[in-house]
């Protein structure tokens, strides 16, 4: 029979040999241990992004596998609304994925900003400042006859037509947003704005289904445009494509801005203050070269030009016409217009009223666009 003290010699030796196993085991690179306790490896079989927050310490895992972010153009006095708004949107989307943010401005941010909104999220945010060449007034423009315009659109009630800074806005999203630095190592991108509500809960990734159905641009509302705010935009995008024929996609979506085969523009157009879009859209030679040509004609400033009029109609030229989607499954809220979805499986992940839909209503170019694609679909089919 062993002795007492032999057997807790051997006791301690198998104790002590095992422990060394274990730490070679999770030290070891190859090991499954090791990838778990270290992250790095662990994100990398699950098809994570690790992302380095710059205004923090930690580091935030990107679920999302698309290079994409939302960008929100915003003022510092809109942080309380834009906090309801996503938190909403963390809450319904962004907390299985943890897309980033891009937050820009004319202005630098406030620290209570930056504070407050980094709080709301794991996923990255960042803040950058709007270069001056890309918001100033144009030098060529004459200021003189821009208040003209504008004192007269204010005696017919047009709306934002006697606001400069709105001016400002729209020419910078139709022409400029998409070329600000931070977006640079991004390939989709979804707009959000302040005191906007998200109804259903998004149980899937909108920048990875544009990314695998090969759509560059998604929507939820469309409308017709105010024909006071653009009385010369559609020449000058006539004039584009008399120009410019190269760039006209054949297999197009002319017919659904206009009725006429292009002669006039029916004003349908899609509401931009959300939209999901490839930004190799607005990158591409077509559309810097279509952006170019209207700046030049001063529309911006001495009319009231919406980057939506702009966007739709880019979008509706230079696309096929799969690349442009409805997406049904969100809903939406922007005063004072709502998509809400009426399927009966999506109302379980919704809490709208699908009767209060802007969708349906004579206003909207939503029904056209659906029918459109129905027929669109149907051609499709016969001629295969």
């Amino acid at each position: 029979m062993l002795k007492r003290n032999n057997i807790k010699y051997i006791a301690l030796a198998l104790v002590t040999l095992v422990c060394f196993h274990w730490v070679l085991t999770i030290f070891n690179p190859k090991s499954s241990y090791s990838k778990s306790w270290t992250g790095l490896s662990e994100s990398e079989i699950n098809g994570e992004i690790l992302l380095q927050d710059d205004n923090s310490n930690t580091t935030s895992k990107q679920i999302g596998k698309a290079k994409a972010c939302f960008v929100i153009l915003i003022k510092n006095e809109d942080l309380h609304d834009f906090r309801w708004t996503m938190r909403q949107l963390e809450d319904r989307f962004n907390h299985k994925y943890n897309y980033p943010y891009v937050f820009l401005n004319e202005v630098p941010f406030s620290e209570e900003f930056v504070r407050l909104t980094s709080a709301l999220t794991k996923a990255k945010t960042e803040y950058g400042l709007i270069p001056p060449e890309h918001w100033n007034t144009p030098k060529d423009i004459d200021m003189e006859i821009v208040r003209k315009n504008m004192e007269q659109m204010k005696l017919e009630d047009v709306i934002y037509g006697d606001s400069l800074p709105y001016r400002h806005m729209c020419r910078f999203e139709s022409g400029f947003f998409f070329r600000h630095e931070l977006l640079d190592k991004y390939d989709y991108y979804w707009r959000v704005e302040p005191n906007v509500q998200y109804f259903c809960d998004i149980d899937f990734d909108p920048f990875m289904y544009l990314k695998e159905h090969d759509i560059r641009y998604g929507f939820t509302i469309s409308l017709y445009e105010y024909p006071k705010t653009i009385p010369t935009l559609w020449n000058s995008v006539k004039e584009f494509m008399e120009k410019y024929p190269e760039y006209i996609e054949k297999d197009n979506l002319m017919d659904f801005i206009s009725n006429d085969n292009g002669e006039n523009f029916n004003l349908c157009h899609f509401w931009s203050n959300f939209e999901i879009v490839d930004l190799n859209l607005w990158r591409s030679e077509a559309y810097m070269k279509f952006f170019d040509f209207l700046d030049r004609k001063g529309g911006f400033f001495y009319e009231r030009w919406g980057d939506a009029p702009v966007h739709s109609i880019a979008a509706a030229l230079f696309l096929k016409k799969h690349q442009i989607h409805f997406f049904n499954e969100i809903g939406y809220k922007h005063e004072p217009f709502m998509h809400c979805p009426s399927d009966a499986s999506l109302q379980l992940k919704c809490h709208c009223n699908p009767n209060d839909s802007f969708d349906s209503e004579g206003y909207s170019c939503t029904t056209r666009f659906l029918d459109l694609k129905k027929y669109w679909n149907a051609t499709t089919k016969n001629r295969v």
